[in-house]
């Protein structure tokens, strides 16, 4: 995904006060656990709980469904340094699926 332009969106909820950035590339949405976590109104340790189940159990192949992107920050310690971080994005599959396993009233509202 490196090289390649990027757009991003904003998603806000008609219902309920929710932002969450996702990235748009090559005709799929892509969105960080945390980004997921937001969306559904939950933590993202719960996030990864599903995560792991459903690649654990064959539903989708974590090679197809996730990219890595190098994200570049200030450095929290040193203000003129700055540092890479990966950080995974799982595409619009991945959404789906974990929408379907979380129990949360936003998860509900956003599946209405």
């Amino acid at each position: 995904m490196q090289n390649k332009k990027t757009n991003f969106l904003l998603y806000k909820a008609p219902t309920w006060e929710i932002k969450v950035d996702v990235l748009l590339r090559d005709e799929n949405i892509w969105m960080s656990q945390k980004n997921i976590a937001e969306l559904f109104g939950v933590k993202v340790p719960a996030i990864s709980k599903h995560l792991k189940n459903i690649f654990e159990t064959g539903e989708l192949e974590e090679k197809v469904v996730v990219s890595i992107l190098e994200n570049t920050t200030k450095h929290w310690a040193l203000e003129w340094k700055e540092q890479i971080k990966k950080v995974k994005f799982y595409n619009l599959d991945v959404i789906i699926a974990t929408w379907y396993r979380v129990n949360s009233m936003q998860a509900t509202k956003f599946r209405i």
